[in-house]
């Protein structure tokens, strides 16, 4: 395994990931920036995935199959050919995303002796887990922070959060900006008529329905079961609301709950996996996110800057991309009654839902731009590369 020598720039840097999708739908923008006036190479796990590598000037990628899951084995060769990959190459900077990556990444780094060792947290598993396995997953979050040098985490209330758990401590942990780990791309989400009346069409709705959106991977976590049941009452007592689900069905999850709640499909349309999300946005009245645990809720400033309010979990990382009352709704994590009032309450006043989704479009123009990101984390990396 071995990274192209040729017209080498430094600092060198490397980002280390499980799944190429994290760079695709996040680090892009950063990698672009960066690579600009340094050597970047992505490592990731590129086996089976439908997707071409990197091809991006001074931007390398390696292979290297991080799986997402824990599998010892598998781990521990990940972990040696990380460590064998920063012995040979001498990166100034390593920079992980994602649990996995971030454990086995610092720790090989840290042992290799690379000098600046970046992690950015993006919301932690434990968080909804309780006795021994909370403890163990936990213990992981507390080893990658202590083989960094500095972390970000992609919200301000998940760094929080992370602080009073003596997860990570003031020193060396911040927030790019207002938080989100990669801002929105204000030219790509943004009101659109045409997409409007096109999706509606395409799906079935008529325009002068009322229409809640989810878009991600539809499991448990993600609160799909509580949506199902909220939607269930509320359609029951209105007849133009609609639910569209757009994203990948995680272990059936959709067909499992519809048919345990005898849930009336005829309003409930589901999609799955998109790559035109914005498209689907326009199309949407109101979002949806009642995730049971989220890092900061990204397709929440996506929604926001579509110019639709959303409706959240009251938790870390939700509440930083909501502000309740202004630019949408907060209810209790997993419930279902709070859930459904917010529903009827945006779908019985169109004028408030309006007002909401103007005051979202605003904030994600001016807090949570993928130019202000971007300009936050070139600055980061300047800062950190000229302390050292």
């Amino acid at each position: 395994m071995t990274v192209d020598r040729e017209d080498r720039l430094t600092p060198k840097i490397c980002f280390v990931v499980s799944s190429p999708l994290t760079i695709t739908s996040f680090l892009l923008s950063y990698i672009e920036a960066l690579s600009a006036h340094h050597k970047v190479v992505v490592v990731a796990n590129y086996a089976g995935e439908r997707m071409s590598r990197l091809q991006l000037p001074n931007v390398g990628s390696l292979h290297i199959p991080i799986e997402r899951s824990i599998s010892p084995l598998k781990d521990l060769r990940a972990l040696k050919a990380l460590y064998d990959l920063f012995r040979k190459e001498r990166f100034d900077i390593v920079h992980s995303v994602t649990p996995k990556a971030g454990l086995l990444a610092m720790v090989s780094a840290l042992a290799a002796g690379i000098p600046l060792r970046f992690h950015t947290f993006t919301g932690q598993v434990w968080a909804t887990r309780t006795g021994f396995f909370r403890w163990f997953l936990k213990m992981f979050d507390r080893i990658i922070y202590y083989c960094s040098t500095d972390v970000l985490v992609d919200s301000v209330s998940q760094r929080a959060f992370l602080l009073s758990e003596r997860v990570i401590y003031e020193k060396n942990s911040s927030v790019l900006a207002q938080g989100s780990i990669s801002g929105v791309d204000i030219q790509r989400f943004h009101p659109d008529s045409a997409a409007r009346s096109t999706i509606r069409m395409e799906i079935g709705v008529p325009p002068e329905a009322f229409l809640f959106l989810f878009l991600g991977r539809l499991n448990r976590e993600k609160g799909i079961p509580e949506l199902l049941r909220a939607f269930k009452q509320l359609s029951a007592e209105y007849h133009n609301a609609y639910l569209l689900l757009v994203g990948p069905d995680e272990k059936g999850i959709l067909k499992d709950e519809i048919s345990c709640d005898n849930i009336d499909t005829r309003r409930i349309i589901y999609k799955g996996y998109t790559d035109v999300p914005e498209k689907y946005m326009a199309a949407a009245d109101v979002f949806c996110l009642p995730s049971h645990r989220e890092g900061f809720g990204s397709v929440i400033i996506e929604a926001a800057a579509s110019g639709i309010p959303s409706i959240g979990s009251n938790i870390y990382g939700i509440s930083d991309a909501i502000v309740d009352g202004i630019t949408g709704l907060l209810h209790e994590r997993q419930n279902v009654a709070e859930l459904y009032n917010c529903l009827k309450m945006l779908m019985t006043d169109r004028e408030k839902t309006n007002m909401m989704g103007n005051n979202a479009r605003q904030r994600a123009e001016k807090y949570f731009s993928k130019d202000l990101l971007v300009k936050s984390f070139l600055e980061y990396y300047e800062h950190k590369i000229n302390r050292e």
